[in-house]
Formats: C-alpha cells, sequence, structure tokens
C-alpha cells in the first residue's frame, strides 16, 4: 500500500505505528519477521575509528548495485554516539522499488535518520538484530512481525518480513510486506504481465478513466499522457475494424450489455496488435451504465502464432500431397519399368528365377533393378544393378541405366564397353545426387555353355557346383559414376549342367551388425545346405532375409542349367 506521495503520514514520535521500519528493514522470503517484545538493555557496539571511515565502496558504488535489485533493499550507515556506540543509522542508498509505511519510494528514502523517521523502531528486535549483525557480523532475520500502521487516519495491520546483513561497515537491508492485500496485488501484477492484459474503468458519471500500468503498455502509450478517451480510440483502431467495435460499444453503453470482441490497433511506432477487450457495465436504479470495469489483453503474440501454425500447416499438407503425388507415380514408374517381382524364366537353355522385394512401397522405393532378356543372336542377358539413395529420382536414374543397357546389348556392344558408357551417362546426369551406382552384367552364349561377365563395384555371383558354393574371381570394375576414366575388365567362365548361379544386390546378406564377409560366408552356407530344394530361391531368401531387421531392398537372380 502507497500513502499520498506529496504529503506522506509519518508516525508521531511513541505512537503505535512501526513508524517505518519494514521500509527500513528489508525482506527476503516469507519466513522473517519482527517481535515487539520489551527493549532488552544491551551493550551497544562500540564505534572505533575505522568503523567512522567511510566504507571500501562508496555510497554512490553500493547504489548502482541497488539500482540492479528488485523489491525494497537499503543500504544503512551506523551514526556514532558520544559513548562511541551506535546511535543511529542513516539511509546511504535504497533500490528503486524500496518503499516505506509512509509511501516514501527510492531514492526519497536516501539521507534519512532511522530513529528520527521511525522513531518507535528504537528497542525492538529489529533494533537489536541490527546491532548484532554490524558487531558480529551474522545475518539477521526475524520472526514474522504484525505491525498496525497509521495512514491517513486510518489504522492497518500489516505482516512483514526483515532480513539485515553487515556489508563494507554498514547493513544492506531488505523487507517484503506480507499482509495479504499487497501480496494480491502482487499477483494481480503478475498475472497481468504474464497474460499481457491490463485493468481499465471508465466512471460515466465524471467521465474518468482509470488505467493499470500494463494498459499503457499494451497501448504503447506514455503514461504521462494519462489514459486515452473513449473518443481517442477510434482514431488508433484499424478502419477495417471501427464499424464492429462501435457496435460493441453502443451495446455496452447503450442497453448494458458486457462485451467480449477483438479488434486491431496501430501504436505510435505503425505497429499493428491484436487487442481483446472484456468489459461490464454498472446501471443506477434506473438501468443506465454509470460505470464500466474491464480489462485489454495484447493478443498479437497469439494471433502471429496461429498463422505462423496455419502457415506451416498449410506447407505440411501441401508437402504431404507432393509426397503422396510422388509415392503414386515413383510406384507407377516402377511397375512400369521393371517386370513382375516374381518369376521364373526360360532363356538360351537356363532357367532363371528372379525375386524382387523393395525395402518400402510408394515414395521410398529404391534403386535395385534386374534384366533378363534373351538378345537377337539367342544368348542371354543378365544383369543386377543397386542405385544409391531411394525414391523418384533413384527410379529415374534405375531407368535410363535399365534401358540403355538393354539397347547396347541388343546391339552387340562388348559387356565391358556398356559399362564405360554407362559411367559416362551418369557422370554427366544434371542431377548428381543419385549419380552413382553398381552394376554385374552377364552373357550367356547357349551353344559354348560360356558366361562372359563384367562388374562396376558389385558384388561377384556364387556358383555352386557339385555342392561346393565359391564366388567367382571379379574382374577390374568401379562403380559407375565415381570417375571420368574408369577402366573395366570381362572374365568368362564355362557353365555346367547341374550348376547354379546366383546373382544378388546387397540387401540380401546386410544386415545390423553383420560385417559383409560374413553376410557373404553365411550366404554361400545357405546356398550349399539347400541339397535338392524344389525352389531354391525361396529357400535362401526365407533362411537370409529378416523383414523385421533388413534394411535395404534385395534383388536375385537364380541361374541353373
Amino acid at each position: 500500500m502507497t500513502g499520498s506521495r506529496d504529503e506522506p503520514d509519518v508516525p508521531e514520535p511513541g505512537s503505535s505505528g512501526f513508524g517505518g521500519a519494514p521500509a527500513l528493514s528489508p525482506t527476503v522470503g516469507e519466513g522473517s519477521v519482527f517481535s515487539s517484545s520489551r527493549y532488552v538493555a544491551r551493550r551497544q557496539p562500540t564505534m572505533t575509528a575505522a568503523d567512522t571511515r567511510a566504507p571500501a565502496l562508496t555510497a554512490s558504488a553500493i547504489q548502482e548495485m541497488l539500482d540492479g535489485l528488485p523489491g525494497s533493499a537499503i543500504f544503512l550507515v551506523p551514526l556514532p554516539g558520544s559513548d562511541g556506540g551506535v546511535a543511529d543509522f542513516r539511509i546511504a542508498a535504497a533500490s528503486p522499488d524500496a518503499l516505506d509505511i509512509a509511501g516514501r519510494r527510492g531514492k526519497e528514502l536516501v539521507g534519512l535518520s532511522v530513529l528520527e523517521t521511525y522513531p518507535t523502531v528504537l528497542g525492538t528486535d529489529l533494533w537489536r538484530g541490527y546491532l548484532d549483525a554490524l558487531e558480529n557480523g551474522v545475518r539477521h532475520e526475524g520472526e514474522p512481525f504484525a505491525y498496525e500502521e497509521v495512514l491517513a487516519g486510518v489504522p492497518r495491520l500489516s505482516r512483514f518480513a526483515v532480513r539485515a546483513a553487515a556489508c563494507q561497515g554498514g547493513l544492506i537491508v531488505s523487507w517484503v510486506r506480507l499482509d495479504s492485500g499487497e501480496r494480491e496485488q502482487r499477483r494481480l501484477e503478475v498475472m497481468q504481465r504474464l497474460g499481457n492484459m491490463g485493468w481499465a474503468n471508465w466512471d460515466l458519471v465524471r467521465n474518468t478513466i482509470t488505467w493499470s500500468e500494463q494498459v499503457y503498455d499494451i497501448f504503447a502509450r506514455d503514461p504521462s499522457l494519462g489514459p486515452m478517451t473513449l473518443e481517442e480510440l477510434p482514431r488508433h483502431v484499424l478502419d477495417d475494424d471501427l464499424p464492429a467495435l462501435g457496435t460493441e460499444v453502443h451495446l455496452l453503453l447503450g442497453d448494458g450489455r458486457s462485451i467480449d470482441h477483438t479488434f486491431r490497433i496501430t501504436t505510435p511506432h505503425g505497429e499493428v496488435r491484436h487487442l481483446r477487450i472484456v468489459a461490464e457495465a454498472e446501471a443506477d436504479a434506473h438501468g443506465s451504465p454509470v460505470e464500466v470495469h474491464g480489462f485489454f489483453q495484447d493478443l498479437t503474440t497469439v494471433k502471429r502464432t496461429k498463422e505462423q501454425l496455419l502457415e506451416r500447416e498449410r506447407t505440411a499438407l501441401a508437402q504431404q500431397e507432393t509426397l503422396a503425388a510422388e509415392r503414386v507415380l515413383a510406384t507407377r514408374l516402377q511397375h512400369a519399368l521393371l517386370p513382375l517381382p516374381q518369376q521364373s524364366l526360360s532363356l538360351a537353355g537356363l532357367t532363371v528365377d528372379v525375386a524382387y522385394q523393395p525395402l518400402q512401397q510408394g515414395l521410398n522405393v529404391g534403386g535395385d533393378w534386374y534384366s533378363a532378356i534373351e538378345l537377337p543372336d539367342r544368348s542371354a542377358l543378365l544383369v543386377v544393378g543397386d542405385v544409391a539413395g531411394h525414391g523418384l529420382d533413384a527410379v529415374a536414374t534405375m531407368a535410363q541405366l535399365r534401358f540403355t543397357a538393354k539397347g547396347m546389348a541388343i546391339t552387340g556392344t562388348p559387356l565391358a564397353t556398356i559399362l564405360a558408357r554407362l559411367n559416362t551417362l551418369l557422370w554427366h546426369s544434371a542431377d548428381r545426387a543419385f549419380s552413382t551406382a553398381t552394376m554385374v552384367m552377364g552373357r550367356y552364349e547357349p551353344s559354348s555353355g560360356i558366361l562372359t561377365w563384367v562388374q562396376a563395384g558389385h558384388l561377384p555371383p556364387l556358383l555352386l557346383r557339385d555342392g561346393e558354393p565359391r564366388y567367382l574371381p571379379s574382374p577390374r570394375g568401379v562403380l559407375l559414376g565415381a570417375t571420368t576414366a574408369p577402366h573395366y575388365e570381362s572374365s568368362a567362365i564355362r557353365l555346367l549342367p547341374g550348376d547354379h548361379l546366383l546373382f544378388f544386390t546387397d540387401g540380401l546378406v546386410e544386415a545390423p551388425g553383420v560385417l559383409l564377409d560374413d553376410g557373404l560366408d553365411h550366404l554361400a552356407r545357405t546356398v550349399a545346405g539347400l541339397g535338392d530344394a524344389s525352389r531354391p530361391l525361396d529357400a535362401v531368401l526365407e533362411a537370409l532375409v529378416d523383414p523385421a531387421t533388413r534394411r535395404d531392398d534385395i534383388c536375385v537372380l537364380h541361374v541353373s542349367v
């Protein structure tokens, strides 16, 4: 509670009021307070020459320190008496928010004497606490203290908590008022600040308006100008919002109806703010409104957040639509570009079983692919490839490689030359994000039984002959798109009746936490143990592939002679 700042009521000496001890007695926490017990005589601290010297920090330095503190805090300098003890204290510095019982605030307290301004503090537990803190360097924190002050002739009971600590030859004293009215006021101020709202009252009879401090912040208005009148308000409201606001004000002032309305204003700095007004009117005996109570709330941040969320939601929906369209397109494109995911073919005296298992359907389909066709010279072309990445770009790159390889093979181009030209195609691709790939390719001549094969950074085929598995020695070849000057070589092997040959991508042998060599060994042991299985490829997939842990696409060609 604050008194009149022009003519504060200061209790007379000897009055029952505490004079302003709380103002002098700072606080820190709700546990400390004063006691009003009788004064017990005790030895006064003796002032020495060192005590009378100026403290190490100047008063201005301590004032600068207190300027950064919230709440009520002051710095007391002891004044020596004729006997060398402490006769009084003088307030040498005060925090900006320090407030005493008489309504003096901040620097208005500086220079005041404790006993001259608050004479009833002498002999109290607070006074003894001050002396003890100064003499012994201990912190004083009194018990909760109930105190009745008299302001403007009206007694009011308040409770205080005070804390004092020695500092630089004086005392730092802080205090807080614990009575419910002030605490509720502080809570209201905190609520207004956190909710970015402030209250306003309109006395329609006296034509006066009262605003809380927060309303000035909401309107970005200089408090020295006073509250904005109802006639002035329309000049700050956006033109588009004026008619609706005018209707609401008419309902409030004309019909006495409560309103809850949002509108926009322009601040003196040109900023557009979204405000909410909630108000109700009090009427006289004739039903005419005589007073209006309400509050303004700044909803600008909330509105902007909602707009940002809506914009992000619209962006997310647009992205979802784009992704869905790409997913459908990728699936259709892959279905159009690749043969059936599982089939059995008869080519040039070979039986070729095919298994293609993408890790995911839709947009995340990968770049694994295969070709198994009979060429014009009645030889068989067998290809398995793996493009880096997933999605539409990977599928498009796969299509380039698949059809280009088939086209060049049909024209009789040597296999090593096909790889070199595919490498050039990828290296000069406009999109380098998916411009590398691995590939293994073989041509089987049924007349001689010879398989000629090449590879570009790919795993070698696995041959099973007479129950013994072995990987074919890889001819030289770097993955496609890795360099501008690659060198590819070919290798040849004669296939015999009863031979089994596996072309596969790395998804078949990769597993979390398993080395690639271990995965290749596992595949070889699995193939060797199949014996005369009716469908060897299905048995291999069942033994090696765990749908719950696999992390890549799988493409396998099983060739049997």
